[in-house]
């Protein structure tokens, strides 16, 4: 056992100590990250690999920046993703989300402090950038009872310490509400955090473009993966939605992607309305199979594409004529993009969806996307509000463009999404999986 334990400590030992992105080339290393499946991929696809280092001193300087321009001390977060931004580090993030357990404050001077389960607080020491690691930022009541008010006074203190200056302020995410009451019983002045951060992590870095590249990549070979399965196993029988999504997962999951959002996949007349999540229906040979894969993949990166397959040889002239229509939607919107242009122009001046598909249209146009759906939002033009979208795209965000034609009554839907990021002059499409010509 030794002996072999011994000549599987190195993920590639060809690569010396450290892989192409800079993490430690190590079986045993404490930082998640890709497999050498995805390495292995990646390499053969000729994708150049972000430098994580880098990666992470870009986030936390764009949070500084943002700090500084409102005149804060500092920025408290407690949304996961928004510590995976800030850290780059992980813990338990579904069970985080429901259970919030870790904090980070960022001070204006970019110091840096990570509160994380108690007995866990070595998993972000890969991060030079996190100066210190404390625990005592569980302010839930599962964990702590009734004594929560008296655990949220000590948080508080610790954070004004570390603030170390009076008349305070600082932007703070989503905070538990003992927490927030505590802090402004200091005399803290909290002010909303979530625009500042959603700002901040709207625009990517070039290797923030990189790991989205991989993930992509990832997020695409699983999908080809579910379409070889559902192609050649629905024929036959006995095969449900649920097998279907199955093999999405564990194909991100063999790559180092660590979870899918949702469950949005569908098949026949359950894709009428749109949103319904999958389960145990059998798929027959002539349905229509859609699929939204809001996935976290590697790097911790979402790739957030949608497809629809006809299952057998061709669709009906309906489900062609929709799915022509939801492309000719996507390209037509995807055109439109490019630095400078505002939210109010992409909403009231995009491709317009037949009158049909109008009342079962999609949420958005567009949306943000990074370490998950981020900011912003381009409404339809029935759903924009005067002053809240009072923004314009910049290069370097990172967007997914919505379509969804669903004929009102009727027993299909087309589901159909490409993310792509934003040049100077237009769009670059970062999605390469094709459309089902079985539909076209």
């Amino acid at each position: 056992m030794k002996d072999h334990h011994r000549f599987v400590r190195k993920i590639d030992p060809s690569r010396g100590a450290t892989l192409a992105d800079g993490s430690p080339n190590d079986n045993d290393r404490m930082e998640i990250g890709p497999t050498p499946l995805a390495f292995t991929e990646w390499e053969a696809a000729g994708l150049a690999l972000p430098d994580l280092a880098r990666m992470r001193r870009f986030r936390l300087d764009r949070l500084v920046a943002a700090i500084d321009a409102r005149g804060w001390d500092g920025l408290l977060l407690f949304d996961p993703l928004n510590i995976r931004y800030a850290t780059d580090s992980t813990n338990m993030q579904l069970w985080n989300a429901h259970n919030p357990f870790r904090a980070v404050l960022v001070r204006a001077d970019g110091y840096v402090v990570l509160w994380d389960y108690r007995v866990a607080t070595f998993l972000s020491g890969f991060n030079p950038l996190v100066r210190e690691r404390r625990s005592g930022a569980d302010l839930f009541y599962f964990d702590r009872g009734d004594g929560l008010e008296d655990v949220a006074r000590a948080f508080a203190a610790e954070v004004v310490d570390l603030l170390r200056g009076t008349d305070l302020r600082i932007g703070c995410d989503k905070p538990m509400i003992h927490a927030l009451r505590a802090l402004e019983a200091t005399g803290v002045t909290v002010h909303p955090g979530e625009e500042a951060t959603e700002k901040a992590r709207s625009v990517k870095g070039p290797d923030e473009v990189a790991a989205m590249r991989c993930a992509m990549h990832a997020c695409e070979a699983a999908c080809a993966e579910m379409e070889v399965f559902a192609r050649d196993a629905i024929p036959r029988g006995s095969v449900t939605e649920a097998d279907v999504w199955a093999v999405l997962h564990a194909a991100n999951v063999r790559r180092g992607g660590e979870w899918i959002e949702t469950r949005l996949l569908a098949s026949g007349p359950r894709t009428n309305p749109w949103f319904q999540e999958c389960g145990g229906r059998v798929i027959s040979e002539g349905e229509i199979l859609a699929f939204d894969t809001d996935l976290i993949g590697p790097y911790g990166m979402c790739a957030d594409i949608s497809r629809t397959w006809f299952i057998g040889d061709r669709a009906r002239a309906d489900m062609r004529d929709a799915m022509r229509h939801g492309v000719e939607h996507i390209e037509a919107n995807m055109a439109c993009l490019r630095s400078g242009v505002t939210l109010k122009d992409l909403s009231h001046g995009t491709h317009v969806l037949r009158p049909e598909f109008q009342a079962q249209k999609y949420g958005c146009l567009m949306h943000g996307v990074g370490l998950c759906d981020e900011w912003p939002l381009v409404p339809y033009p029935d759903f924009f509000e005067e002053g809240a979208w009072d923004h314009a795209i910049e290069q370097d965000m990172t967007l997914c463009v919505e379509a969804l034609v669903s004929p009102e009554g009727g027993d299909f839907s087309i589901k159909l999404e490409d993310q792509v990021r934003v040049t100077a002059d237009g769009a670059e499409n970062l999605t390469a999986y094709p459309w089902d010509p079985r539909l076209l």
